[in-house]
């Protein structure tokens, strides 16, 4: 079971996990820090198995909504391969979504069962409906036939962020999910001989797939990390022999502005360093790799693709900074307003098509009929453009567009001249009502500690990279931008934290 470039892997969960066990079994698949012990691929398989089947004698049927609250650690990665083995539909639920996107959730998937850690138990008590109740991390094993399981099964529900209103359930089938482990597999070259750092929560599509599932595909291990710790990184990197990372670019703002850095051998072993989620500023990308030596990969993807559509390649390989590369496993293009693929250099919305795609967005006909083309090309909301060499540059969000006059306005230019400034860590362009112009430009940054850089410097650089028009009129200096799980900075949520 190696990672077959031209057809995505076949089977289920299930099957993986049994195949894993039977030829590689007493290798180390997940460890973790802080005292948790590790899991061999045999041991996963038992643990595994003993979830699966103690579910299954409790009485819940194939593709039904399981409930999984925990953080990063032993307990999480034992429950979600458990909760797929059994056939179930894992719903790996956002503990920081908040109480009202977490109680949606939680009644609209139908769960009646729910793993909860310990440290949650707070929260589980705010968050669950009437019918939902806790499933004890030690219960003991049942005998149980386990449902059958196809790869057309469902197996992973997760909600998406809600930005635009109510979250939306993506439905992941076992392929679509085990094509997610594949694409990053495919794309960075990923083999049992690799070691991955998971610092990003696995209630996350990144950590899930990209780190969790395609170290399932290639048979390596994967060290998982209780949560991003700044001044633990690099040790965490040089204890777990950690030979890549996935991370997001306001992580690789925060290692590029503290003092701790990697040891020679931790810098000779890393191939590359991974970032997704959202555009890395050239800037940050390049001050990174000159500091560091350790080269980044920008990427890209989206909940409903399982996590990668795009990926620039492995050096030796042209990596084009700015741009988030080519597809690996699947298919993307560029279409207009009218669907329609577009040539090169003609900016237009962000489409993929392929074998990591969702299914559906759960109970919403409307929303997924709306996202498909009729030719199943799935639309990204992104908008950028594919040049003649193949690699997709991103532009910005259709939603996140700021319309001043009736000029269309990315937020990314403005971020990308304040990322220029070497004391910004973090940066976000957004719009506000204005009587004049309709919106105007607006701009929230966090600077590294003892900086004395005053907002209109910051203007005065944007005015000279993108000229007085689309620069800000206001910049506001915070403490810490508002971030969603993985990191990602939250536009919608800056006006009214700076009103």
């Amino acid at each position: 079971m190696t990672v077959d470039p031209h057809t995505p892997p076949q089977g289920t969960l299930r099957d993986w996990v049994d195949r894993r066990a039977e030829q590689t079994g007493n290798r180390i698949a997940y460890r973790f820090f802080d005292g948790d012990e590790p899991l061999s691929w045999s041991q996963l398989r038992d643990s595994a198995r003993k979830w699966a089947q103690n579910l299954t004698a409790h009485g819940v049927k194939k593709g039904e909504s399981v409930a999984i609250l925990l953080p990063n650690g032993r307990d999480v990665i034992e429950c979600l391969f458990g909760t797929l083995y059994g056939g179930f539909r894992a719903t790996v639920v956002n503990l920081v979504a908040g109480d009202d996107a977490i109680t949606y959730a939680l009644k609209h998937c139908e769960a009646r069962i729910a793993l909860v850690g310990p440290e949650q138990d707070e929260l589980f008590d705010r968050v669950r409906h009437d019918r939902l109740t806790r499933f004890s991390l030690f219960c003991e094993t049942a005998a149980a036939d386990l449902h059958p399981l196809s790869p057309d099964d469902d197996a992973l529900l997760m909600y998406t962020s809600g930005t635009t209103g109510r979250p939306k359930g993506v439905v992941h089938s076992h392929a679509s999910l085990l094509a997610g482990g594949w694409t990053p597999a495919l794309a960075h070259a990923l083999t049992e001989q690799d070691c991955g750092l998971c610092v990003l929560p696995i209630y996350h599509i990144n950590a899930l797939c990209v780190s969790v599932m395609s170290t399932l595909i290639t048979g390596g291990t994967l060290a998982v990390a209780r949560k991003f710790s700044v001044g633990r990184f690099w040790d965490q990197c040089e204890e777990a022999e950690a030979t890549w990372f996935s991370v997001v670019p306001t992580i690789i703002s925060h290692l590029l502005h503290s003092d701790a850095a990697p040891t020679a051998a931790t810098r000779a072993r890393i191939r590359f360093g991974r970032s997704a989620s959202s555009p890395l500023a050239p800037e940050v990308q390049t001050a990174f790799e000159n500091r560091f030596d350790v080269p980044i990969v920008e990427t890209m993807g989206l909940t409903e693709t399982a996590a990668q559509i795009l990926s620039n390649p492995l050096p030796p390989g042209v990596r084009k900074i700015g741009s988030p590369g080519k597809a690996y496993g699947n298919e993307a293009c560029i279409l207009s307003p009218e669907l329609i693929a577009l040539p090169p250099n003609t900016q237009g919305e962000i489409a993929v098509r392929g074998p990591n795609v969702m299914r559906e967005y759960l109970k919403n006909p409307n929303a997924t009929r709306e996202t498909f083309t009729p030719d199943r090309w799935l639309r990204t909301g992104d908008l950028g453009h594919i040049d003649n060499d193949g690699y997709f540059f991103v532009t910005g969000r259709l939603k996140e567009l700021i319309i001043k006059g009736g000029e269309n306005i990315a937020p990314r230019e403005i971020d990308e001249a304040l990322y220029s400034h070497p004391d910004v860590v973090e940066a976000a362009a957004f719009a506000r009502p204005c009587q004049t112009y309709g919106e105007r430009v607006e701009a929230a940054v966090r600077l590294r500690d003892g900086s004395s850089v005053t907002p209109e410097q910051l203007i005065r650089i944007c005015v000279a990279k993108v000229g007085a028009f689309k620069s800000p009129d206001t910049v506001f200096l915070l403490d810490d931008l508002p971030k969603g799980p993985s990191g990602k900075i939250q536009r919608i949520k800056l006006p009214e934290i700076t009103s």
